[in-house]
């Protein structure tokens, strides 16, 4: 294991990936978040939750693990993780960030509100997903989400089964490019 500060614990084996999605979300450098593998992980590559033991606490204290799969399936054959190339996984990790961007900012009701929402509908998946995508987007994420759409949606060897969950659940490129257009636009209004 490594760590990027005091407060992330990340495996060393993808620390320098870990530390380029980081840099770009400051306001999580004093929040614990650790970054571990697990065997596998039901219908997801990684999932972004509060460490149960902080659940309960105030904002201020809570922790956080990022699970990652250690391997995955396309078409039935079995993928270790670690092998995505270096800016699919810092979109990944980016992605993961952004969920618990968003979860800094609920209260603990509201966060088991959320979870228990995440659990029983569909349309909420679709909503915590794609706020996930665009904290990401909006903290310089873009090109590195897009790669990750892409890899998925544009690799011959994913099932059409998860292209499909990542249509329905996630921002779709043109969405990204639209927020990046927005974000340029109201950049060139304030100059």
């Amino acid at each position: 294991m490594s760590q990027t500060n005091a407060q992330h614990i990340i495996p060393k084996s993808i620390s320098n990936e870990a530390q380029v999605a980081f840099m770009h979300f400051p306001e999580l450098e004093n929040i614990p978040i650790e970054i571990r593998f697990k065997k596998n992980i039901k219908k997801s590559t990684m999932l972004a939750q509060p460490k149960f033991g902080s659940f309960f606490r105030k904002k201020s204290y809570r922790s956080y693990v990022i699970l990652i799969s250690e391997t995955f399936k396309i078409s039935n054959k079995q993928f270790s993780t670690r092998d995505i190339p270096s800016d699919i996984l810092i979109g990944w990790i980016g992605h993961e960030l952004g969920h618990i961007m968003d979860y800094q900012n609920r209260s603990k009701i509201n966060l088991i509100w959320f979870g228990l929402k995440y659990l029983l509908s569909e349309n909420h998946i679709v909503e915590a997903e794609r706020a996930a995508d665009r904290f990401a987007v909006n903290h310089g994420m873009a090109d590195y989400i897009l790669k990750t759409k892409n890899f998925i949606l544009n690799h011959a060897d994913i099932s059409e089964t998860y292209k499909n969950r990542i249509k329905k659940y996630y921002l779709s490129p043109e969405e990204i490019m639209e927020i990046v257009a927005e974000q340029h636009k109201a950049s060139n209004t304030y100059e």
